[in-house]
């Protein structure tokens, strides 16, 4: 029953990272844009801890906390630099 749990729930992410692609190309506003990428960013993590449930493996679990971290501090610069025109002060 996992198994078909873990398949579902694996396309359920997949058509979420389609829909969110098209948000992110299609955004009328830059902030669009913006809170679709950090969807995309949430929705990978998902999907590397589906992966990782799946293939029983514990490395992939350390990638999600990387992935994690990085796409909120990649989120944070690019709102800061759309805001203020600048990243670093």
């Amino acid at each position: 029953m996992i198994a078909l749990a873990l398949t579902y729930a694996l396309g359920c992410f997949g058509v979420a990272l389609l829909f969110n692609l098209a948000r992110l190309l299609q955004g009328p506003t830059i902030a669009d844009r913006i809170l679709a990428l950090d969807t995309m960013v949430i929705n990978m993590i998902a999907l590397i801890v589906l992966f990782g449930i799946r293939g029983a493996g514990t490395m992939t679990f350390e990638a999600a906390l990387l992935f994690a971290m990085t796409g909120f501090v990649s989120t944070v610069a690019y709102a800061k630099f759309v805001l203020r025109g600048n990243i670093i002060e």
